[in-house]
């Protein structure tokens, strides 16, 4: 069960890390335009929100990659409780407040990984 944490920890870190580049640097492109359906003026005169909340969704990646490398066991449990904690916090605000579909495509590869660091380590 731990192996299986270990490589979903590692999904959602990297999930993030895609989502960083199309906010940061795919923003007005088609491929990010349907992927978080906006039109191509409104991507234009977002582009600089769009940055900030990839670099966010960099912060979240880094932090669960660091949960992944930490060499100490029990603090390497600890920071991957708080970095899924926070995906799955945002998933349910931008669920909520942006888009459905958060819910699904963030929120519960999170709260699954979540559960199963939660049961690797009962």
């Amino acid at each position: 069960m731990m192996m299986v944490s270990l490589i979903l920890v590692a999904l959602v870190a990297l999930e993030h890390v895609y989502i960083l580049v199309l906010e940061m640097f795919l923003w007005t492109t088609p491929r990010a335009q349907k992927s978080f359906g906006t039109t191509p003026q409104f991507a234009r005169e977002t582009k600089s929100l769009a940055a900030n909340q990839g670099l966010y969704n960099g912060f979240l990646a880094a932090g669960l990659v660091w949960s992944l490398l930490h060499p100490n066991d029990t603090f390497s449990v600890q920071l991957q409780l708080f970095f899924l904690i926070c995906v799955a916090v945002a998933a349910v605000y931008g669920g909520i407040t942006a888009k459905k579909s958060i819910l699904l495509v963030q929120g519960l590869p999170a709260f699954i990984a979540l559960l199963a660091v939660i049961l690797a380590n009962l």
